[in-house]
């Protein structure tokens, strides 16, 4: 199954909706691509994961990457909506103690907007 990307803004927050597999190779680079696109337009970024079934190694590194891209940028991305067997491979890899994640993407986008109080 090919990863299928889309993009939508919430709250001034730039969401996208992944569905599919996130594997090393052609669905890593698009994903990367596209987040990469759109940290230079907001880099306020929610990984909506709902949809995503699978994610190897490639998957995982590409993640981190664009974590750091955005951090370093100013931003953040957060992830929500992980499916069972995405969040048990964040856990034994630790990248749960990276990423703030979140059970819905309003509860992700709210907490940029919590950030911004504080």
């Amino acid at each position: 199954m090919q990863l299928r990307l889309s993009t939508r803004t919430v709250d001034g927050v730039m969401v996208m909706d992944c569905e599919g597999r996130v594997v090393f190779g052609e669905e890593s680079a698009s994903l990367r691509d596209n987040v990469k696109n759109l940290i230079s337009q907001n880099n306020h970024i929610v990984l909506n994961l709902g949809g995503v079934n699978y994610i190897d190694s490639g998957g995982l590194g590409t993640l981190v990457a664009l974590y750091t891209t955005a951090r370093n940028g100013g931003g953040a991305i957060k992830l929500a909506a992980l499916t069972q067997r995405v969040g048990d491979l964040l856990q034994v890899t630790k990248l749960l103690t990276v990423f703030e994640v979140f059970d819905t993407v309003e509860e992700a986008v709210m907490s940029f907007r919590r950030g911004v109080a504080a």
